[in-house]
């Protein structure tokens, strides 16, 4: 009985959200699209048939919670390691005390790193050989994209699963099991907690169930007793014990290249004001000024091109401000070429152009310049023939002469297909002009 009282005084002492951590697959909550009924791992987990995997999501979306599931339901030996306190050394044992076990007892062996992310190459390598001959079943958990994190041979004898923040309606079926669970929970505590706390946390935990039950915790074990013996949590209250909102950002990992890309297509979608956003959630994360600042300059010359040929120069100009004034003030220009570029006119012809002109220069062998327009002026050129032939164009009515310019194979080739598209519209009637057998009227007309 002494134990017995003991044993619970000490889960009490665990945090909230250890306590109250699922210990049967039908208790977790969320991540449907993996763990339902019939899902690949679901099936797996049940049928204690688990192969090697990675867990990948961000914070509090349920990667130590699955392992524990794990632990509770595997009939094999469940070994947990924490990446940031575990080296080569403690690695390797775990791995050589599979070998034995499976050797001596035929017992199978699941080992849990978790942020195996934070492992670096040489004691990622340490697991790879008892991985390989199955000696352990490796279960990764990261909160980083495990293509750029985890090794590429590693990766390749892992099934990879992407958990995502936890909805609303997850997170509240967790707070409301916390408030009424007697025996892990809060339920023993007299708590009256309005539906506007119980919103608020939902809202403000970005999808993190760990974030929601410290700061259930906090305010209901911080907040005295009312007249009425109730604690009380309100709105406030909910307020108070929550950490200030962070923007969900990884400089080095895949959020990195999601937001960026989710700013060109803004961007290039002529959407000025989801680029803003974008272009916020980059800058309140601490993302490089300059970094955004060269995709721009690449969007103005891709997307804007010569629709509106001062798109690359309010791009480039926009990068020299942030260069010189810095942060915060840096952010105004930076938010001047975005909007400038989502609303002007788009073309990708000079994209488009100088990648139809590589292809070609790539697959000949000839790389020859027809003699006319070689250069003349080096010594003994002339004597070789060098710009014999050449027609100077400002010798000529509006500065325009025919002439050829391309090698004899490629008279008939067309790299720049003009748009019409602001200011391109006029190129393309300047070339229909000059060029009447290769350049037609645009294509594409402005809306």
């Amino acid at each position: 009985m002494e134990d017995d009282l003991f044993g619970y005084q000490a889960a009490q002492n665990l945090p909230l959200a250890l306590r109250m951590r699922p210990r049967r697959l039908d208790e977790v909550v969320g991540q449907e699209a993996i763990l339902s009924p019939g899902k690949l791992l679901w099936r797996a987990i049940v049928a204690d048939r688990l192969s090697s995997l990675i867990l990948y999501g961000p914070p509090g979306c349920g990667k130590s919670t699955l392992a524990a599931v794990i632990a509770e339901t595997t009939h094999a030996t469940f070994i947990g390691l924490d990446a940031v306190r575990s080296g080569a050394v403690e690695l390797r044992k775990a791995c050589e005390e599979a070998v034995e076990r499976r050797q001596l007892y035929g017992q199978r062996t699941l080992l849990f790193v978790d942020e195996i992310h934070r492992l670096n190459k040489a004691q990622q390598d340490v697991l790879l050989p008892f991985v390989e001959d199955s000696s352990v079943v490796l279960i990764g958990a990261t909160t980083e994209n495990p293509s750029f994190t985890v090794n590429a041979a590693l990766l390749s004898r892992s099934l990879v699963f992407e958990l995502y923040p936890l909805d609303a309606k997850a997170l509240m079926t967790i707070a409301q099991r916390a408030l009424t669970d007697t025996e892990r929970g809060l339920g023993q505590l007299p708590l009256e907690v309005t539906e506007e706390a119980l919103s608020f946390w939902v809202q403000g935990c970005d999808g993190d169930a760990r974030r929601l039950l410290n700061a259930l915790e906090l305010a209901a074990t911080t907040t005295p007793a009312g007249a009425d013996g109730k604690i009380h949590i309100t709105a406030a209250v909910a307020a108070e014990s929550i950490q200030q909102r962070r923007v969900r950002y990884d400089r080095q990992g895949d959020m990195h290249y999601d937001v960026i890309s989710a700013y060109i297509k803004s961007i290039r979608g002529s959407d000025p004001d989801a680029a803003l956003f974008w272009l916020a959630t980059m800058l309140e994360a601490g993302e490089d000024p300059r970094f955004i600042a060269r995709r721009m300059v690449i969007a103005a010359a891709e997307d804007i091109g010569l629709a509106e040929p001062l798109g690359l120069v309010v791009a480039e100009s926009a990068a020299q401000a942030v260069e010189r004034v810095g942060l915060p003030e840096g952010r105004i220009p930076l938010a001047m070429g975005t909007l400038f570029l989502a609303t002007a006119p788009k073309s990708n012809s000079a994209y488009l152009g100088i990648e139809r002109a590589s292809a070609v220069v790539r697959s000949r062998t000839d790389t020859g310049v027809p003699t006319h327009l070689r250069d003349a002026h080096y010594g003994g050129a002339k004597k070789l023939g060098h710009g014999e032939g050449y027609r100077y164009p400002h010798d000529f009515p509006g500065h325009f002469v025919h002439q050829t310019y391309l090698p004899v194979d490629l008279l008939d080739a067309r790299f720049f297909q003009p748009q019409a598209q602001g200011a391109e519209k006029k190129m393309a009637q300047r070339l229909g002009h000059w060029w009447p057998k290769r350049y037609n009227a645009p294509q594409t007309e402005e809306p």
